[in-house]
């Protein structure tokens, strides 16, 4: 029922085609005076034209002659040889229908996954070979089925719970392989997950927090009519179940090597030395996920400082409130991991005993030396152990 059955491409902007470029020649020329007081932004760093050869579309093969990009995020500094990303917009609409509007990172990104991938398999073996398995799998839920549900009208919210418990189910078991200790791990993922999904619906409904906080939000929200706290709720599922499986296959693995290295603990004492390890990987885990929201949200930051707001209104902004919720959200689920999972490993861990070497060591009696047969010693014997003392001559 979730899966995007005949969902036709997304109805975009005609905003016209991108296409493939490389630069053959730059002419830069000197730029003109602006007032004082324009913003640095609007001023352009470099004027003048580039030469590019179209080598994508219908026009490959062909030298176009276009100006030197200009704006926040342009490629200001092409020289000869950069391969760049041309826009192409229909004839007719400007006089100079190609347009330079980013650099084509294509080889340098295969150079990166190709380097990824290498050092995956070389430290992992065969177990990185099956990570690697699960994570082009991830990417496909993600691309095929959660981004084409939401679009096609899905409740946002439950496509990212379908598709995290899928993700999570062929990323553990395939990565780790069937056992008790995956499944242990997957039983306390998935309760982790509802746990967090409950805590943020509560949290978005008592901050009043509709998701919808830049440009990019309220196009979804405008053209493609999507639920955008739901998309939020959704949001936070995906980025906390990334760190929970982490949590819940380490402390999985810790109550199973505790159970091989002692197997007369009781669950209490399994769970209680569970606990230990889960707390001081709590702590690290925590600040990982906090500094991950705040790296993304870095320049937003900036922004807001550079404004000068007060801290109570900087705090309270639906922007803010939204990266505050992500973070706490994913905190608390993180942390209802831990005690769920190791709950669960300590449980069933003991309801396989450990085995005998051989049904001969059970019943085979400790073995004593009667005493009756036990050979007195004297003193010669203390003195000269097993070696027959030395006799005296005789005359």
């Amino acid at each position: 029922m979730l899966w995007p059955y005949g969902l036709e491409d997304a109805e975009g902007f005609d905003e016209g085609n991108e296409e493939s470029g490389k630069v053959i020649a730059v002419l830069e020329e000197p730029c003109p005076e602006y007032e004082d007081g324009m913003p640095t932004g609007m001023v352009p760093e470099r004027c003048g034209t580039v030469l590019v050869e179209v080598t994508s579309g219908p026009d490959a093969g062909t030298e176009i002659i276009t100006d030197i990009p200009f704006g926040p995020g342009s490629p200001v500094d092409v020289e000869s040889g950069d391969r760049v990303v041309l826009m192409h917009l229909p004839e007719g609409q400007i006089e100079n229908p190609y347009h330079i509007i980013d650099y084509e990172r294509g080889q340098a990104l295969w150079a990166l996954l190709i380097a990824f991938v290498v050092a995956i398999i070389a430290f992992g073996r065969w177990k990185g070979a099956r990570a690697l398995v699960s994570l082009a799998l991830t990417f496909a839920l993600v691309l095929l089925f959660i981004v084409p549900g939401i679009l096609d009208g899905k409740p946002p919210l439950l496509v990212a719970i379908v598709g995290a418990s899928a993700i999570m189910l062929a990323s553990l078991y395939i990565t780790h392989g069937w056992n008790r200790s995956t499944t242990m791990a997957v039983l306390g993922t998935l309760g982790s997950l509802l746990i967090t999904g409950v805590l943020a619906g509560a949290a978005v409904n008592l901050a009043q927090i509709n998701g919808i906080i830049d440009s990019e939000t309220s196009l979804l929200s405008m053209h493609y009519g999507i639920d955008m706290s739901g998309l939020l709720l959704a949001g936070i599922l995906i980025g906390a179940l990334g760190v929970i499986d982490d949590v819940t296959i380490s402390q999985s693995a810790t109550v199973d090597e505790l159970t091989k290295a002692n197997p007369r603990y009781s669950r209490l004492q399994l769970y209680t030395a569970g606990m230990r390890v889960g707390r001081a990987h709590i702590t690290s885990v925590v600040n990982t996920l906090v500094l991950a929201y705040a790296g993304a949200a870095l320049p937003l930051l900036v922004l807001i400082a550079a404004a000068a707001q007060p801290l109570d209104q900087v705090v309270t902004s639906q922007l803010i409130a939204t990266e505050i919720a992500r973070a706490v959200i994913g905190t608390l689920g993180l942390i209802a991991a831990v005690p769920l999972t190791t709950g669960l490993a300590a449980w069933f861990a003991k309801q396989d005993p450990p085995k005998p070497k051989s049904d001969a060591d059970v019943l085979k009696p400790p073995t004593k030396r009667p005493a009756a047969t036990r050979k007195k010693r004297d003193i010669h014997d203390v003195a000269w152990g097993d070696e027959e003392p030395p006799h005296p001559k005789t005359d």
